[in-house]
Protein backbone atom coordinates (compact mmCIF):
# COMPACT_ATOMS: atom_id res chain seq x y z
CA UNK A 1 0.00 0.00 0.00
CA UNK A 2 1.47 3.40 -0.97
CA UNK A 3 2.43 5.52 2.03
CA UNK A 4 1.73 9.19 2.62
CA UNK A 5 4.64 9.46 5.07
CA UNK A 6 7.92 7.57 4.80
CA UNK A 7 10.43 7.91 7.64
CA UNK A 8 14.02 7.03 6.73
CA UNK A 9 16.22 6.33 9.75
CA UNK A 10 19.10 3.93 10.31
CA UNK A 11 17.43 2.30 13.33
CA UNK A 12 14.42 0.01 13.19
CA UNK A 13 11.32 1.35 15.01
CA UNK A 14 11.33 -1.48 17.57
CA UNK A 15 13.63 -3.88 19.38
CA UNK A 16 13.91 -7.50 18.29
CA UNK A 17 14.07 -10.00 21.16
CA UNK A 18 14.04 -13.77 21.30
CA UNK A 19 11.16 -15.39 23.20
CA UNK A 20 10.72 -19.16 23.20
CA UNK A 21 12.80 -19.47 20.05
CA UNK A 22 10.81 -16.83 18.18
CA UNK A 23 11.69 -13.25 17.28
CA UNK A 24 9.33 -10.78 18.95
CA UNK A 25 9.09 -7.05 18.27
CA UNK A 26 8.95 -4.78 21.31
CA UNK A 27 8.70 -1.03 21.74
CA UNK A 28 12.02 0.71 22.26
CA UNK A 29 12.89 1.01 25.95
CA UNK A 30 14.10 4.59 25.86
CA UNK A 31 11.28 7.03 26.74
CA UNK A 32 13.08 9.97 25.14
CA UNK A 33 14.46 8.56 21.93
CA UNK A 34 12.92 10.11 18.86
CA UNK A 35 11.53 6.77 17.67
CA UNK A 36 8.22 6.97 19.58
CA UNK A 37 7.70 10.56 18.44
CA UNK A 38 8.39 9.67 14.82
CA UNK A 39 5.97 6.76 14.97
CA UNK A 40 3.28 9.04 16.37
CA UNK A 41 3.15 10.81 12.98
CA UNK A 42 1.75 7.68 11.38
CA UNK A 43 -1.53 8.52 13.12
CA UNK A 44 -1.74 11.73 11.10
CA UNK A 45 -1.78 10.03 7.68
CA UNK A 46 -3.69 7.23 5.96
CA UNK A 47 -0.67 4.96 5.80
CA UNK A 48 2.96 5.24 6.86
CA UNK A 49 6.21 3.41 6.25
CA UNK A 50 9.60 3.19 7.93
CA UNK A 51 12.89 2.42 6.18
CA UNK A 52 15.84 1.06 8.21
CA UNK A 53 18.68 -1.43 7.89
CA UNK A 54 18.96 -4.91 9.38
CA UNK A 55 22.09 -7.04 9.67
CA UNK A 56 22.34 -9.97 7.23
CA UNK A 57 25.05 -12.48 6.38
CA UNK A 58 24.11 -12.23 2.71
CA UNK A 59 22.54 -8.97 1.52
CA UNK A 60 21.09 -10.73 -1.55
CA UNK A 61 19.54 -13.56 0.48
CA UNK A 62 19.06 -12.33 4.06
CA UNK A 63 16.82 -15.18 5.20
CA UNK A 64 14.10 -12.87 6.48
CA UNK A 65 11.35 -10.70 4.97
CA UNK A 66 12.53 -7.38 3.61
CA UNK A 67 9.16 -5.81 4.30
CA UNK A 68 6.82 -6.45 7.20
CA UNK A 69 3.60 -4.92 8.46
CA UNK A 70 3.65 -3.76 12.06
CA UNK A 71 0.73 -2.95 14.31
CA UNK A 72 1.39 -1.37 17.69
CA UNK A 73 0.11 1.44 19.87
CA UNK A 74 0.87 3.93 17.10
CA UNK A 75 -1.25 2.16 14.47
CA UNK A 76 -0.40 0.04 11.43
CA UNK A 77 2.58 0.80 9.20
CA UNK A 78 5.07 -0.89 6.92
CA UNK A 79 8.74 -1.45 7.74
CA UNK A 80 11.15 -1.85 4.83
CA UNK A 81 14.35 -3.50 6.09
CA UNK A 82 17.51 -3.20 4.04
CA UNK A 83 19.83 -6.20 4.42
CA UNK A 84 23.37 -4.98 5.08
CA UNK A 85 26.35 -7.20 5.79
CA UNK A 86 28.63 -6.63 8.77
CA UNK A 87 31.27 -5.26 6.39
CA UNK A 88 28.84 -2.80 4.81
CA UNK A 89 27.70 -1.59 8.24
CA UNK A 90 31.29 -1.22 9.41
CA UNK A 91 32.27 0.83 6.36
CA UNK A 92 29.07 2.89 6.23
CA UNK A 93 28.60 3.59 9.93
CA UNK A 94 31.75 2.98 11.96
CA UNK A 95 34.26 4.24 9.41
CA UNK A 96 32.64 6.88 7.17
CA UNK A 97 30.07 8.20 9.65
CA UNK A 98 32.10 7.95 12.86
CA UNK A 99 35.70 8.47 11.72
CA UNK A 100 35.13 11.05 8.97
CA UNK A 101 31.79 12.81 9.56
CA UNK A 102 31.47 12.73 13.36
CA UNK A 103 34.69 14.61 14.21
CA UNK A 104 34.03 17.29 11.59
CA UNK A 105 30.42 17.82 12.72
CA UNK A 106 31.69 18.33 16.27
CA UNK A 107 34.66 20.48 15.15
CA UNK A 108 37.40 18.00 16.09
CA UNK A 109 39.52 18.36 12.97
CA UNK A 110 42.43 16.54 14.60
CA UNK A 111 40.24 13.42 14.97
CA UNK A 112 39.20 13.40 11.32
CA UNK A 113 40.32 10.31 9.39
CA UNK A 114 39.69 10.38 5.66
CA UNK A 115 42.05 7.62 4.51
CA UNK A 116 40.00 4.48 5.33
CA UNK A 117 36.69 5.80 3.96
CA UNK A 118 35.03 3.63 1.31
CA UNK A 119 32.97 6.33 -0.38
CA UNK A 120 31.47 4.02 -3.05
CA UNK A 121 30.07 1.86 -0.22
CA UNK A 122 28.55 4.93 1.45
CA UNK A 123 26.95 5.93 -1.84
CA UNK A 124 25.61 2.43 -2.39
CA UNK A 125 24.03 2.19 1.07
CA UNK A 126 22.42 5.63 0.71
CA UNK A 127 21.16 4.69 -2.76
CA UNK A 128 19.51 1.59 -1.33
CA UNK A 129 17.80 3.65 1.37
CA UNK A 130 16.56 6.04 -1.32
CA UNK A 131 15.29 3.15 -3.49
CA UNK A 132 13.35 1.70 -0.59
CA UNK A 133 11.83 5.09 0.26
CA UNK A 134 10.88 5.66 -3.39
CA UNK A 135 9.16 2.27 -3.52
CA UNK A 136 7.16 2.99 -0.35
CA UNK A 137 6.09 6.57 -1.10
CA UNK A 138 2.72 7.31 -2.63
CA UNK A 139 2.17 10.17 -5.07
CA UNK A 140 3.04 13.48 -3.38
CA UNK A 141 4.09 11.77 -0.15
CA UNK A 142 6.43 13.25 2.44
CA UNK A 143 9.73 11.43 2.91
CA UNK A 144 11.44 12.45 6.18
CA UNK A 145 15.12 11.53 6.32
CA UNK A 146 17.11 11.57 9.56
CA UNK A 147 20.74 12.30 10.31
CA UNK A 148 24.09 12.69 8.67
CA UNK A 149 24.73 9.03 7.81
CA UNK A 150 21.94 9.38 5.21
CA UNK A 151 23.16 12.66 3.70
CA UNK A 152 22.99 11.40 0.10
CA UNK A 153 19.46 9.98 0.28
CA UNK A 154 17.62 13.23 -0.62
CA UNK A 155 19.60 13.72 -3.85
CA UNK A 156 19.10 10.15 -5.00
CA UNK A 157 15.43 10.21 -4.02
CA UNK A 158 14.79 13.42 -5.95
CA UNK A 159 16.12 11.71 -9.09
CA UNK A 160 13.82 8.74 -8.60
CA UNK A 161 10.71 10.54 -7.36
CA UNK A 162 10.52 14.24 -8.26
CA UNK A 163 6.88 14.28 -7.10
CA UNK A 164 7.54 13.68 -3.39
CA UNK A 165 8.31 16.20 -0.67
CA UNK A 166 11.60 15.62 1.10
CA UNK A 167 12.53 16.77 4.59
CA UNK A 168 15.79 16.16 6.41
CA UNK A 169 16.66 16.60 10.11
CA UNK A 170 20.14 16.83 11.61
CA UNK A 171 20.51 15.40 15.12
CA UNK A 172 24.08 16.68 15.52
CA UNK A 173 25.75 20.08 15.42
CA UNK A 174 26.37 21.53 11.97
CA UNK A 175 29.72 23.32 11.68
CA UNK A 176 30.80 26.50 9.88
CA UNK A 177 32.37 26.35 6.38
CA UNK A 178 36.00 26.34 7.56
CA UNK A 179 35.28 23.07 9.35
CA UNK A 180 32.67 21.39 7.14
CA UNK A 181 34.59 22.02 3.95
CA UNK A 182 37.40 19.79 5.19
CA UNK A 183 35.23 16.96 3.87
CA UNK A 184 36.29 16.16 0.29
CA UNK A 185 32.70 15.15 -0.53
CA UNK A 186 31.29 18.51 0.63
CA UNK A 187 29.73 19.51 -2.70
CA UNK A 188 28.08 16.12 -3.23
CA UNK A 189 26.60 16.26 0.27
CA UNK A 190 25.34 19.83 -0.09
CA UNK A 191 23.89 19.15 -3.54
CA UNK A 192 21.89 16.30 -1.99
CA UNK A 193 20.60 18.40 0.90
CA UNK A 194 19.59 21.16 -1.50
CA UNK A 195 17.26 18.61 -3.12
CA UNK A 196 15.13 18.82 0.03
CA UNK A 197 12.07 20.95 0.59
CA UNK A 198 13.02 21.42 4.25
CA UNK A 199 16.20 20.91 6.25
CA UNK A 200 15.87 20.98 10.05
CA UNK A 201 18.28 21.68 12.90
CA UNK A 202 18.14 21.80 16.70
CA UNK A 203 19.13 25.44 17.16
CA UNK A 204 19.55 28.61 15.04
CA UNK A 205 23.36 28.43 15.05
CA UNK A 206 23.38 25.14 13.15
CA UNK A 207 20.95 26.50 10.52
CA UNK A 208 23.12 29.61 10.16
CA UNK A 209 26.22 27.47 9.68
CA UNK A 210 24.47 25.32 7.08
CA UNK A 211 23.44 28.38 5.08
CA UNK A 212 27.03 29.64 5.16
CA UNK A 213 28.32 26.27 3.95
CA UNK A 214 25.86 26.21 1.06
CA UNK A 215 26.79 29.77 0.05
CA UNK A 216 30.48 28.85 0.13
CA UNK A 217 29.91 26.08 -2.42
CA UNK A 218 27.23 27.44 -4.77
CA UNK A 219 25.52 30.63 -5.84
CA UNK A 220 22.58 30.60 -3.45
CA UNK A 221 20.74 33.50 -1.90
CA UNK A 222 19.24 33.72 1.57
CA UNK A 223 15.83 35.16 0.70
CA UNK A 224 14.21 35.08 4.13
CA UNK A 225 15.47 35.52 7.68
CA UNK A 226 13.63 35.53 10.99
CA UNK A 227 14.27 36.89 14.46
CA UNK A 228 15.26 34.17 16.87
CA UNK A 229 12.62 33.74 19.63
CA UNK A 230 13.64 35.09 23.02
CA UNK A 231 13.35 31.63 24.58
CA UNK A 232 16.17 30.40 22.30
CA UNK A 233 18.54 33.18 23.33
CA UNK A 234 20.72 32.65 26.39
CA UNK A 235 22.81 35.75 26.92
CA UNK A 236 26.53 35.12 27.10
CA UNK A 237 26.49 31.57 25.80
CA UNK A 238 28.57 30.49 22.82
CA UNK A 239 25.79 29.21 20.54
CA UNK A 240 23.31 32.09 20.73
CA UNK A 241 22.12 33.70 17.46
CA UNK A 242 19.90 36.78 17.00
CA UNK A 243 18.59 36.11 13.50
CA UNK A 244 18.37 32.91 11.51
CA UNK A 245 18.07 32.21 7.75
CA UNK A 246 14.80 30.47 6.94
CA UNK A 247 14.78 30.18 3.13
CA UNK A 248 17.58 29.44 0.67
CA UNK A 249 16.77 30.05 -2.99
CA UNK A 250 18.65 27.32 -4.80
CA UNK A 251 19.05 26.62 -8.51
CA UNK A 252 16.18 24.11 -8.52
CA UNK A 253 13.93 25.09 -5.59
CA UNK A 254 13.55 27.08 -2.41
CA UNK A 255 14.81 25.13 0.57
CA UNK A 256 13.24 26.00 3.91
CA UNK A 257 15.41 25.84 7.03
CA UNK A 258 13.59 24.95 10.25
CA UNK A 259 14.74 25.10 13.86
CA UNK A 260 13.21 22.64 16.30
CA UNK A 261 15.05 21.64 19.49
CA UNK A 262 14.37 18.02 20.32
CA UNK A 263 12.98 17.61 23.83
CA UNK A 264 12.02 14.95 26.34
CA UNK A 265 8.72 13.38 27.34
CA UNK A 266 8.19 15.59 30.38
CA UNK A 267 4.96 13.94 31.51
CA UNK A 268 6.47 10.45 31.36
CA UNK A 269 9.55 11.46 33.34
CA UNK A 270 7.57 13.33 35.97
CA UNK A 271 5.26 10.36 36.37
CA UNK A 272 8.27 8.11 36.88
CA UNK A 273 9.87 10.56 39.30
CA UNK A 274 6.72 10.75 41.42
CA UNK A 275 6.25 6.97 41.70
CA UNK A 276 6.59 5.54 45.17
CA UNK A 277 9.33 3.11 44.08
CA UNK A 278 11.39 5.98 42.64
CA UNK A 279 11.00 8.10 45.74
CA UNK A 280 11.91 5.16 47.96
CA UNK A 281 15.05 4.46 45.94
CA UNK A 282 16.00 8.15 46.00
CA UNK A 283 15.63 8.20 49.77
CA UNK A 284 17.85 5.13 50.04
CA UNK A 285 20.51 6.87 47.97
CA UNK A 286 20.27 9.98 50.13
CA UNK A 287 20.57 7.87 53.27
CA UNK A 288 23.72 6.23 51.89
CA UNK A 289 25.16 9.66 51.08
CA UNK A 290 24.51 11.02 54.55
CA UNK A 291 25.50 14.68 54.56
CA UNK A 292 27.43 14.40 51.29
CA UNK A 293 26.24 16.07 48.10
CA UNK A 294 25.91 13.89 45.01
CA UNK A 295 27.19 15.32 41.73
CA UNK A 296 25.85 13.32 38.78
CA UNK A 297 27.44 13.19 35.33
CA UNK A 298 25.92 10.99 32.62
CA UNK A 299 27.13 10.60 29.05
CA UNK A 300 28.72 8.36 26.45
CA UNK A 301 32.39 7.49 26.24
CA UNK A 302 33.18 9.89 23.44
CA UNK A 303 35.83 12.56 23.01
CA UNK A 304 33.06 15.10 22.33
CA UNK A 305 31.54 14.58 25.81
CA UNK A 306 34.36 16.16 27.81
CA UNK A 307 34.67 13.38 30.39
CA UNK A 308 38.41 13.79 30.81
CA UNK A 309 38.18 17.57 31.21
CA UNK A 310 35.42 17.17 33.79
CA UNK A 311 37.36 14.70 35.94
CA UNK A 312 40.44 16.91 35.82
CA UNK A 313 38.30 19.83 37.01
CA UNK A 314 36.99 17.74 39.91
CA UNK A 315 40.56 16.90 40.88
CA UNK A 316 41.56 20.58 40.89
CA UNK A 317 38.53 21.54 42.98
CA UNK A 318 39.27 18.86 45.60
CA UNK A 319 42.87 20.07 45.74
CA UNK A 320 41.95 23.76 46.04
CA UNK A 321 39.10 23.24 48.52
CA UNK A 322 40.07 20.66 51.16
CA UNK A 323 36.82 21.29 53.02
CA UNK A 324 34.94 19.48 50.20
CA UNK A 325 36.78 16.22 50.79
CA UNK A 326 34.35 13.75 52.28
CA UNK A 327 31.48 16.20 51.62
CA UNK A 328 30.87 15.57 47.91
CA UNK A 329 30.73 12.50 45.70
CA UNK A 330 30.85 12.42 41.90
CA UNK A 331 28.98 9.64 40.14
CA UNK A 332 30.45 9.62 36.64
CA UNK A 333 28.49 7.47 34.19
CA UNK A 334 30.37 6.98 30.93
CA UNK A 335 28.81 4.37 28.66
CA UNK A 336 30.68 3.08 25.63
CA UNK A 337 28.61 3.56 22.48
CA UNK A 338 31.14 2.18 19.99
CA UNK A 339 33.01 -0.73 21.52
CA UNK A 340 36.07 -1.81 19.61
CA UNK A 341 36.81 1.60 18.06
CA UNK A 342 40.30 2.74 19.03
CA UNK A 343 39.37 6.39 19.65
CA UNK A 344 36.71 5.48 22.20
CA UNK A 345 38.87 2.85 23.87
CA UNK A 346 41.53 5.51 24.46
CA UNK A 347 38.98 7.82 26.08
CA UNK A 348 37.67 5.07 28.34
CA UNK A 349 41.18 4.14 29.45
CA UNK A 350 42.00 7.79 30.21
CA UNK A 351 38.79 8.23 32.23
CA UNK A 352 39.53 5.11 34.27
CA UNK A 353 43.12 6.24 34.87
CA UNK A 354 42.13 9.73 36.05
CA UNK A 355 39.32 8.43 38.27
CA UNK A 356 41.71 5.94 39.85
CA UNK A 357 44.26 8.66 40.47
CA UNK A 358 41.71 10.93 42.13
CA UNK A 359 40.38 8.15 44.35
CA UNK A 360 43.94 7.23 45.26
CA UNK A 361 44.93 10.82 46.07
CA UNK A 362 41.90 11.90 48.06
CA UNK A 363 39.95 8.78 49.02
CA UNK A 364 39.83 6.99 52.34
CA UNK A 365 38.32 3.82 53.78
CA UNK A 366 35.15 5.81 54.50
CA UNK A 367 34.91 7.86 51.30
CA UNK A 368 35.72 7.52 47.62
CA UNK A 369 35.34 10.80 45.72
CA UNK A 370 34.36 9.17 42.40
CA UNK A 371 32.05 6.30 41.56
CA UNK A 372 32.78 5.38 37.94
CA UNK A 373 30.03 3.52 36.07
CA UNK A 374 30.74 2.18 32.58
CA UNK A 375 27.42 0.48 31.87
CA UNK A 376 24.02 1.84 30.95
CA UNK A 377 21.74 2.48 33.92
CA UNK A 378 18.08 1.47 33.44
CA UNK A 379 15.98 4.59 33.09
CA UNK A 380 13.82 3.86 36.13
CA UNK A 381 17.00 3.76 38.24
CA UNK A 382 18.47 6.81 36.54
CA UNK A 383 15.40 8.86 37.50
CA UNK A 384 16.04 8.00 41.16
CA UNK A 385 19.62 9.26 40.80
CA UNK A 386 18.29 12.44 39.21
CA UNK A 387 16.06 12.89 42.27
CA UNK A 388 18.92 12.28 44.72
CA UNK A 389 21.59 14.38 43.04
CA UNK A 390 22.33 17.89 44.25
CA UNK A 391 23.94 18.78 40.93
CA UNK A 392 23.88 17.49 37.36
CA UNK A 393 27.26 18.25 35.77
CA UNK A 394 26.88 18.12 31.96
CA UNK A 395 29.92 19.54 30.19
CA UNK A 396 30.36 18.24 26.61
CA UNK A 397 32.93 19.94 24.40
CA UNK A 398 30.32 19.84 21.63
CA UNK A 399 26.81 18.41 21.58
CA UNK A 400 23.90 18.77 19.18
CA UNK A 401 21.42 19.07 22.04
CA UNK A 402 21.88 16.95 25.22
CA UNK A 403 18.81 15.25 26.59
CA UNK A 404 20.38 14.20 29.91
CA UNK A 405 20.24 17.81 31.06
CA UNK A 406 16.56 17.99 30.15
CA UNK A 407 15.81 14.63 31.79
CA UNK A 408 17.36 15.86 35.03
CA UNK A 409 15.25 19.02 34.99
CA UNK A 410 12.04 17.13 34.22
CA UNK A 411 12.73 14.61 36.99
CA UNK A 412 13.06 17.28 39.67
CA UNK A 413 9.43 17.30 40.70
CA UNK A 414 10.67 18.63 44.04
CA UNK A 415 11.76 21.86 42.30
CA UNK A 416 15.30 21.67 43.65
CA UNK A 417 18.70 20.84 42.16
CA UNK A 418 21.36 22.69 40.20
CA UNK A 419 22.51 22.16 36.60
CA UNK A 420 26.02 22.99 35.40
CA UNK A 421 25.88 22.96 31.60
CA UNK A 422 28.45 23.45 28.87
CA UNK A 423 27.75 26.46 26.70
CA UNK A 424 28.65 24.27 23.71
CA UNK A 425 25.66 21.97 24.20
CA UNK A 426 22.73 22.88 22.00
CA UNK A 427 20.45 22.79 25.04
CA UNK A 428 22.32 25.79 26.49
CA UNK A 429 20.40 28.24 24.28
CA UNK A 430 17.15 27.11 25.93
CA UNK A 431 18.48 26.73 29.47
CA UNK A 432 19.75 30.18 30.28
CA UNK A 433 19.09 29.57 33.98
CA UNK A 434 21.67 26.78 34.14
CA UNK A 435 25.15 27.56 35.46
CA UNK A 436 26.93 27.94 32.12
CA UNK A 437 30.54 26.83 31.79
CA UNK A 438 33.23 26.71 29.12
CA UNK A 439 34.77 23.21 29.24
CA UNK A 440 37.84 24.45 27.36
CA UNK A 441 38.67 26.74 30.30
CA UNK A 442 39.99 25.26 33.55
CA UNK A 443 38.96 28.34 35.49
CA UNK A 444 35.44 28.41 34.05
CA UNK A 445 34.90 24.72 34.84
CA UNK A 446 36.23 25.00 38.39
CA UNK A 447 34.29 28.17 39.19
CA UNK A 448 31.03 26.77 37.78
CA UNK A 449 31.00 23.58 39.84
CA UNK A 450 32.00 25.60 42.90
CA UNK A 451 29.14 28.02 42.26
CA UNK A 452 26.65 25.16 42.04
CA UNK A 453 27.95 23.58 45.25
CA UNK A 454 27.68 26.88 47.14
CA UNK A 455 24.33 27.97 45.69
CA UNK A 456 21.52 28.80 48.12
CA UNK A 457 18.28 26.83 48.04
CA UNK A 458 16.34 29.92 46.98
CA UNK A 459 18.56 30.47 43.98
CA UNK A 460 18.48 26.79 43.04
CA UNK A 461 14.71 26.75 43.07
CA UNK A 462 14.40 29.97 41.08
CA UNK A 463 16.74 28.65 38.41
CA UNK A 464 15.04 25.24 38.33
CA UNK A 465 11.62 26.82 37.88
CA UNK A 466 12.85 28.76 34.85
CA UNK A 467 14.52 25.67 33.36
CA UNK A 468 11.42 23.53 33.86
CA UNK A 469 9.37 26.12 31.98
CA UNK A 470 11.88 25.95 29.12
CA UNK A 471 11.91 22.14 29.02
CA UNK A 472 8.13 22.08 29.00
CA UNK A 473 7.99 24.62 26.15
CA UNK A 474 10.23 22.52 23.92
CA UNK A 475 9.18 19.03 24.93
CA UNK A 476 9.30 15.93 22.76
CA UNK A 477 5.80 16.46 21.34
CA UNK A 478 6.60 20.01 20.18
CA UNK A 479 9.71 18.93 18.29
CA UNK A 480 7.95 17.40 15.29
CA UNK A 481 5.47 20.23 14.75
CA UNK A 482 7.81 21.97 12.30
CA UNK A 483 7.18 19.16 9.82
CA UNK A 484 3.40 18.96 10.05
CA UNK A 485 2.79 21.52 7.30
CA UNK A 486 4.47 19.19 4.78
CA UNK A 487 2.25 16.20 5.58
CA UNK A 488 -0.32 15.27 2.91
CA UNK A 489 -3.95 15.78 3.89
CA UNK A 490 -5.44 12.41 4.90
CA UNK A 491 -7.81 11.21 2.21
CA UNK A 492 -10.26 9.80 4.70
CA UNK A 493 -10.66 13.15 6.46
CA UNK A 494 -10.81 15.07 3.20
CA UNK A 495 -13.79 13.09 1.94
Amino acid sequence: MPSDLVIVYHRQPYEEVEENGKTVLRDNKSPNGIVPTLKSFFGKVDHGAWVAWKLAEDSNDPGWSRQIEVEDGFGSYSVSRLPLTQKQVHEFYHVTSKEAFWPILHSFKDRYNYDPVDWPNFREVNWRFAEAAAAEAGQGALVWVHDYNLWLVPGYLRQMRPDVKIAFFHHTPFPAPDMFNVLPWRREIVDSLMACDSVGFHIPRYATNFAAVVQSLMDVEITERAKVPDDLIAEGTALTERRVPTVLSGPERDVHLSVAPVGVDVDYIQKRAAEEATQTRAQELLADLGDRKLILSVGRTDYTKGGIEQLESFERVLEARPELRGEVQLMHVSVSANRGMAAYGEIQSAIEEIAGRINGRFGSLEWQPITLVSRAIPFKDLVAYYRAASIAWITPLADGMNLVAKEFIAARVDGDGALVLSEFAGAAVELGAAVATNPFSNRSMDVAIGQALDMSETERRDRMKAMQTAVRSYDLSSWGKSIEALLPTPRKSAA
